[in-house]
């Protein structure tokens, strides 16, 4: 079948690389090159690297205005997929691929329309994960259901983590819809249950409260790693938190109190402490918890949240 594919960050990776070997893909469609790094290096995403080590035509658009669906509609395209694009698809784009466009989700519809779903679904301490392939309208994430998975990912994976799970199995979800599709015997049927929404994270909510419980804090630090990026303060100074596990077995700690043993450096919660093993202080690059602990002058009265 003769496909239009439309994705940007490596999660949509893994069904462009199966689909472009089983279909005809006309074009790969993707956000413009983006400033990364320091300096700022102009640096193509990873949909199109992927579709240039593939040998398939890339089209660049910030969004798919006028031009871009004149691009689009003169490929003349059967099905258009999109993985995570970062834009809406609108009529009249929309109704042109003869078959209309599917959309791989990273959530169990209708649970977590919007941006940010495994995000969400971790915050909110979902104890299972999937993915969903639909039919895309105009209503956010609400169209007709054609297959859901759930998907086992590992204890205590972060939101990169689990979202590399999800795209490898989600891209053989979406080829067996593809070619459901393909040979006609692909149904869809309507989302069923209350809807909830996954807006986009900012930098807010990375930040850490310590006043919650040891698995509210860390279903918190999970859900934002590696974005927007756990956090908290220190006399006043954001510190980055990139890597923590529970510690149920410490000793208990007051909220936001802080102590260190050899391997980490423990946060009290409401409940059991969050071992910290690695950070990054403001204006310097990442490192030990142990070692920040170690350079700091009164570490003993250290306080997270202060």
């Amino acid at each position: 079948m003769r496909l239009v594919f439309a994705g940007t960050p490596a999660a949509a990776v893994p069904t462009l690389q199966r689909l472009a070997g089983l279909h005809e893909v006309a074009a790969v469609i993707t956000r413009p090159d983006a400033p990364q790094g320091r300096k700022r290096v102009l640096t193509p995403s990873p949909v199109a690297d992927a579709a240039a080590a593939l040998g398939l035509p890339v089209i660049r658009a910030a969004r798919l205005d006028d031009d871009a669906t004149a691009r689009i509609t003169a490929l003349e395209p059967e099905l258009g997929v999109i993985v995570a694009y970062g834009g809406l698809v609108r009529e009249p784009l929309l109704s042109a691929p003869t078959r209309g466009w599917i959309n791989l989700h990273f959530s169990l519809l209708p649970r977590w329309r919007g941006a940010a779903p495994v995000q969400r679904a971790l915050i909110a301490g979902d104890g299972t994960l999937g993915a969903s392939v639909f039919q895309l309208v105009s209503e956010l994430d609400a169209g007709d259901v054609f297959a859901m998975r759930e998907v086992d990912v590992p204890a205590g994976a972060t939101a990169a983590e689990a979202l590399d799970v999800l795209a490898r199995d989600g891209a053989a979800l979406t080829a067996d819809v593809v070619a459901g599709i393909a040979d006609g015997t692909a149904r869809a049927t309507p989302q069923q249950g209350d809807p909830t929404t996954a807006p986009k994270l900012v930098l807010a909510d990375g930040l850490l409260d310590w006043t919650l419980t040891l698995e509210a804090v860390f279903a918190r630090f999970r859900g934002v790693t590696p974005e927007p990026g756990a956090h908290t303060t220190v006399d006043g100074e954001r510190l980055k938190v990139l890597e923590a596990a529970p510690a149920p077995a410490a000793d208990p700690l007051e909220p936001g109190r802080m102590a260190a043993d050899r391997s980490a450096v423990l946060i009290g919660t409401a409940s059991a402490p969050l071992a910290v093993t690695r950070v990054q202080p403001a204006g310097r690059g990442a490192m030990s918890a142990v070692d920040w602990w170690r350079g700091r002058r009164g570490a003993d009265d250290l306080r997270a949240g202060s």
